[in-house]
């Protein structure tokens, strides 16, 4: 007799993926700075850690916003009994609000649409599980976030068909890419409910412009179904071009014919850095989904004590914006520090504005332009350089040599290691430690050696020790 059900043994979880793999081999040999100094660093986990001293400091300021505090223990019998599973008002309107201040105040919100989820993961099945049935799909361009295939798929059944960008056009998507993928489903049989975009994007770090917008909101409106804009990156945009909300195009009457397909899933995850807050919002235009999705919000809802605090905290105007600008600047700060780094070993990367990694090019350094070889390099820089980075075939890239890389999930100081490992790494697979002379071992060591001390005098410029995250910051020094 069988003691599990087919949902629950199924592998649609994902967790057999190479994207997943890579955070078993850190769990396993963690780097530490002290104690574990040769351990795997995490740079394929997308944490926003760069702001949590404006975080802690707020929390300090304000006492009364926990409940499990002396000074806001009063409300705790009113805060911890049950509440309406519609969330608490202060909660949605201070939610409402927030998004609106990120989309630069060129929309509004309305809180009585704001239907809370256990984090994004959350809202993605919910939305799944009201728009389609079991075997019906939904159109995804590539490269698109591993955690789909889970979000979406596992416990609902619907598929994701993948939408083809590729890198000779910066894996921008066309209108050609959509009808062609929309055909494809079409000859086999499968039935189309919608089109998830990702903006901005992960695992590119780039954001979807109007055009791009308008094209897909034309294109879903022809064919009559859904778009589902995952925008729980709308706040790491940190250079232009600025991000283009989908609310704002649903406002756009000659373009958006029927705003009852549009749905926009959100979350704190990224923007204010609090994953572990599971704070994720769908937010509908369509009443009838708002209404299911909110019987189905039962199942994952946000704890009142959190959402008392959230509440509280973004409802602080001047804390909010202070918050806003630092994050871009730090973002756009190790970004830039990150992509020159890399830059030094001749490592190119996409251009990217937002989000909390990069999309790294290594398609030189494979053996052959083949998965096997992207899987064989990965196996290469987890085991030997020991960097938990993502490869792209986990994202469903159709280009192999592509690697997520995360910035933003760790101080300073474990950057720069990790940069001199990777540039050591590049020059050894360029064959620079393997000399067949004497003269040019020497040569090999001294440039090994100038590599090095160049990287560290990048690293250590007066401008990344004035850093606000550096390790001079006392939030970095208890962290680490």
């Amino acid at each position: 007799m069988e003691l599990l059900s087919k949902i629950a043994t199924n592998d649609g979880h994902g967790e057999n993926s190479s994207y997943f793999d890579g955070w078993k081999a850190y769990d396993s040999d963690p780097f530490h700075p002290t104690k574990n100094i040769h351990g795997v660093i995490q740079m394929g986990l997308a944490e926003n850690q760069l702001c949590f001293d404006l975080i802690q400091e707020w929390v300090e300021n304000n006492p009364k916003a926990s409940i499990c505090t002396p000074q806001g223990s009063n409300d705790f019998k009113d805060i911890s009994n049950y509440q309406d599973y519609h969330g608490l008002p202060e909660f949605r309107n201070s939610v409402a609000r927030f998004m609106e201040k990120v989309r630069g105040n060129k929309v509004k919100f309305n809180p009585d649409r704001i239907v809370m989820s256990g984090g994004a993961t959350g809202a993605h099945e919910t939305l799944a599980f009201c728009l389609a049935d079991p075997g019906e799909a939904f159109l995804v361009p590539t490269p698109y976030y591993p955690g789909y295939d889970r979000d979406l798929r596992w416990r609902t059944s619907i598929q994701l068909l993948p939408v083809v960008c590729e890198s000779s056009n910066e894996f921008k998507l066309t209108r050609e890419a959509l009808e062609d993928a929309y055909e494809k489903a079409q000859e086999a049989n499968i039935k189309v409910k919608g089109l998830i975009l990702n903006n901005p994007s992960n695992p590119l770090g780039t954001v979807l412009d109007r055009d791009t917008l308008r094209d897909a909101m034309s294109f879903i409106s022809e064919k009559d179904i859904h778009l589902i804009c995952d925008e729980i990156y709308s706040a790491t945009v940190f250079n232009e071009p600025d991000f283009i909300s989908i609310a704002e195009i649903a406002e756009e009457g000659a373009v958006c014919k029927n705003r009852d397909l549009i749905h926009i899933v959100y979350s704190l995850s990224k923007d204010l850095g609090f994953p572990g807050f599971r704070v994720g919002i769908i937010y509908s235009y369509n009443d009838a989904v708002v209404n299911c999705a909110r019987k189905m919000s039962s199942f994952g809802l946000v704890s009142t004590q959190t959402q008392h605090l959230i509440a509280s905290m973004l409802s602080d105007d001047t804390f909010v914006e202070k918050f806003l600008d630092e994050s871009a600047k730090r973002l756009a700060e190790r970004q830039g520090l990150f992509s020159r780094g890399l830059a030094k070993v001749g490592i190119e990367s996409l251009k990217g504005n937002a989000g909390l990694f990069c999309w790294m090019d290594l398609r030189r350094l494979l053996k052959e332009p083949t998965f096997e070889a992207e899987m064989e390099l990965w196996h290469l820089i987890i085991s030997e350089v020991k960097l938990n980075i993502s490869p792209g075939a986990s994202f469903h890239c159709l280009e192999p040599g592509w690697f997520r890389v995360c910035f933003a999930n760790m101080d300073d100081e474990t950057l720069r290691i990790a940069l001199k490992r990777i540039h050591k790494f590049v020059i050894q697979e360029k064959g620079l430690d393997q000399p067949t002379t004497r003269k040019q071992c020497k040569r090999s060591k001294l440039e090994l050696s100038l590599s090095f001390r160049r990287l560290d005098e990048f690293m250590m410029t007066p401008r990344t020790l004035s850093s606000p995250h550096s390790m001079t910051s006392p939030l970095v020094r208890a962290r680490t």
